[in-house]
């Protein structure tokens, strides 16, 4: 009997920061306004290329750091809405600039709990034991589906990749210890991108709608999101006999600090148990997980106990727990 471990994690943001007073100069805001709704304070924009530069050199720095060779790898699975092309995966054009030759993989897309609901799914494979070194990539460029006119919705938004590697162990004691998830399709008409799928194809004719970009109804959207990023978090606590006294850290999806506060608050934490970066890197959707972990690595101590949550479109929500053992 095993159990997926997390052995390693890593990151990568790019180098280039669009803060909120170069922000101002493009749309209609300002650091005040933007500080106040959402807790950012600036993102990360890839310049050139697509979504797996990042997730490549987030491996590349996940292969150092645990003294892999890209040969050793046998699974990659990447969770992004950002992929480079439709067709093929990201996770194959991964594999091919890495030379890891002996894995296989795919893309998943839960929105921005991608990073939740995949996790549960590699852990499994990892836990059968047929594989042994598989690694999880969280990564979007929001940068290429955000309307930078739109003050609602380009104010939330950076690029970035984060990664973990998950072995199996027989030490019962450490590693994925449980997850819930959830979706509802309810959502769907209130956080999208509408253009540039089989039902609503982009032409020519229909650029000018904007509707190749990321739409979110953000009042609509913080009730629901507020509500199930707290529940699914208790209700994991509860079932795992977690409270606030032995949670060591909570890890959430990066999307709003006013959710995230919220979330804490219903799990009765105190902000020095809660991880937070989304006032440098804003809302990297699959990434903000993986980053905060790679952020605050440092603070992590072996025996950690870990809550993972995020809430996303359609909606999907989830939680996992995790006994950190690195």
């Amino acid at each position: 009997m095993f159990r997926a471990k997390i052995t390693g994690i890593s990151g990568y943001v790019p180098e280039y920061i669009l803060n909120n007073e170069e922000l101002s100069t493009i749309v209609d805001t300002n650091d005040e306004w933007i500080v106040t709704r959402t807790g950012i304070k600036e993102r990360r924009i890839l310049k050139e290329g697509g979504t797996s530069v990042m997730c490549v050199k987030a491996i590349e720095e996940l292969l150092a750091k645990t003294n892999t060779k890209p040969e050793e790898v046998d699974l990659v699975v990447v969770t992004t809405v950002t992929p480079d092309w439709p067709v093929p995966a990201t996770a194959n054009i991964i594999c091919q600039k890495l030379g890891m030759t002996k894995a296989w993989g795919f893309d998943t897309q839960a929105a921005c709990s991608g990073f939740i609901f995949t996790l549960e799914a590699v852990s499994k494979m990892v836990e059968s034991g047929k594989y042994k070194k598989a690694i999880l990539v969280g990564a979007d460029k929001m940068s290429s589906i955000t309307n930078y006119t739109d003050r609602n919705t380009c104010i939330l938004f950076g690029d970035g990749a984060g990664a973990i590697m998950l072995e199996p162990t027989t030490d019962m004691e450490y590693g994925v210890i449980d997850c819930q998830c959830y979706m509802d399709g309810s959502g769907i008409e209130n956080l999208n991108v509408k253009r540039g799928r089989s039902e609503y194809p982009l032409t020519k004719d229909t650029i000018d709608l904007n509707e190749q970009y990321i739409y979110q109804d953000g009042k609509k959207v913080f009730v629901k999101a507020v509500k199930g990023m707290a529940d699914v978090v208790e209700e994991v606590m509860k079932r795992n006999h977690l409270s606030s006294e032995n949670l060591n850290w909570l890890v959430p999806h990066q999307a709003n600090k006013r959710i995230i506060d919220a979330t804490a608050d219903r799990a009765g934490l105190s902000e020095d148990k809660v991880m937070l970066n989304i006032q440098k890197f804003g809302n990297t959707t699959n990434a903000t997980i993986p980053l905060c972990l790679w952020d605050y690595e440092k603070k992590l101590k072996k025996g950690d106990n870990l809550i993972l949550c995020a809430f996303g479109a359609g909606y999907t929500w989830g939680a996992v727990y995790v006994k950190w053992g690195i």
